[in-house]
């Protein structure tokens, strides 16, 4: 059987916790930031977790994640 593929835009923006849980970056970090307080872009630097409704999409897309 041959190998699968990763989907390579999902491998830039998502990668494995300690845990095995996904973690991602914030949106609304690229433009726009005037308007933004210093604490909330300073919070939005912070990585999260992908939801749990969300998980298996991303491991389908990501099979040796």
């Amino acid at each position: 059987m041959p190998k699968m593929k990763t989907k390579r835009g999902a491998a830039k923006r998502f990668r494995a916790s300690g845990s095995g849980r996904v973690r991602r970056n914030q949106a609304y970090t690229s433009h726009i930031l005037t308007k933004k307080n210093s604490k909330r872009k300073r919070n939005l630097r912070k990585g999260a977790m992908v939801s749990e409704a969300d998980t298996r999409s991303v491991k389908r897309m990501l099979p040796y994640l």
